[in-house]
């Protein structure tokens, strides 16, 4: 099979499709597809894989309100002529031109368009920039959206979002993969502390202010844990979030800025619970990657990680001071070897469920009906 793949950018490693797509195209290339991936900046990392990938240049990239719409003469010309290769076309993510341009590629070139919504329908992300959304739903995305054969949610919940904005296109539930390390090796902190991990961007959606009222109630009493605030700073709310933590006084918390590849991996590794307060996430990428370093996570409904508890690897409770402080609490009164063990559970658990080649197949599967017809995959909601 012949796939095009589309993401905005791979610039930013922190951004979930930035990880996501070029391992869905290493695993689907593993699988015996050709795979073309293309956007706009990045480079591709040889050790996801075998892919063919074009990497195209960003215009106006130094007006200010332009900028913002990652316009590239470059990537709309690339992808209408790849298009014509391709069986399948399928694009990633909304509100920017690389996810419009697909759309026109493969209406020229008469070829089913797949897109990947990447969590950008659920209520709290459409409140974000509303106006500006509204007027490019209007303009061009609605219609680029409307165009596509199938959509893709990595959750039930992002599913129900999708459902809750009005589209009626059959839609695939394929979750995420997560890289699963050899080994899980844990490292102690040279301080001796037991570590509070939060990874991912400063961003207002993320519920970091729920989580440092959390940590001012229980900081006083548990005095051998430490808060650690590693990821990139976004639209300079770091200061914001910096401000916050000398008000609320807040002791042994640590803000390390972005780490990436090893040095991400380090972070886990020392790392003795996880916690992700998100109002909102469509995957939550960083939970999954905790878990497959043996670590125990707690976070909130917002989230669709409510099978923590069933596999007794960690919390689910609201997005709010109060449920992510009763959480951390529980978590704190227990024993090390009783947080190690829930960690190696969770560890089983994305080893069984998550790899990228269990991925590659379910995507391979909906594709192959898109293209051929017959009945859908057991994963492919029509309705």
């Amino acid at each position: 099979m012949r796939v095009l793949e589309i993401v905005p950018t791979l610039e930013a490693e922190a951004s979930g499709p930035a990880h996501s797509v070029p391992r869905l195209c290493g695993a689907l290339s593993q699988r015996g597809h050709e795979v073309r991936l293309a956007s706009v900046g990045g480079n591709w990392n040889p050790e996801v894989g075998a892919c063919s990938y074009f990497s195209a240049r960003k215009d106006w990239r130094k007006v200010p309100v332009l900028n913002r719409f990652w316009l590239s003469s470059g990537l709309r010309d690339r992808l209408e002529s790849d298009a014509g290769w391709a069986e399948i076309v399928h694009s990633n993510g909304l509100w920017v031109m690389p996810a419009i341009y697909p759309a026109r590629a493969a209406r020229q070139a008469q070829k089913p368009l797949v897109i990947s919504l990447r969590g950008t329908l659920s209520p709290v992300a459409l409140k974000r920039s509303r106006f500006r959304k509204n007027l490019f739903w209007a303009a061009v995305q609605g219609a680029a959206v409307r165009q596509a054969s199938m959509l893709h949610a990595t959750s039930e919940q992002e599913y129900r979002d999708i459902r809750r904005f009005g589209l009626g296109q059959p839609v695939a539930i394929v979750s995420n993969g997560i890289d699963v390390p050899a080994s899980a090796e844990r490292r102690s902190e040279a301080s001796g502390r037991k570590t509070l991990l939060y990874l991912g961007r400063l961003d207002p959606i993320k519920g970091l202010e729920n989580l440092f009222g959390a940590w001012q109630q229980l900081a006083a009493h548990h005095l051998d844990w430490q808060l650690k605030i590693v990821g990139p700073d976004s639209g300079g709310y770091r200061a914001v979030l910096e401000r916050l933590a000398q008000d609320l006084a807040l002791e042994r918390i640590m803000f390390v800025g972005p780490r990436f590849g090893a040095e991400k991996q380090a972070e886990y590794a020392a790392a003795d619970l996880y916690v992700l307060p998100s109002f909102t996430e469509n995957f939550g990428m960083t939970v999954a990657e905790a878990l497959a370093q043996g670590v125990p996570v707690v976070t909130t409904t917002g989230t669709p990680w409510a099978k923590l508890r069933d596999h007794n690897c960690g919390w689910t409770v609201p997005a709010d001071v109060c449920g992510l402080e009763m959480a951390l609490r529980e978590a704190f009164s227990l024993p090390p070897s009783q947080l190690s063990a829930m960690g190696a559970r969770g560890r089983l658990w994305m080893q069984r469920e998550f790899s990228w080649q269990r991925v590659a197949a379910d995507f391979e599967r909906a594709y192959s009906w898109i293209i051929g017809g017959g009945s859908p995959p057991e994963f492919v909601m029509v309705s």
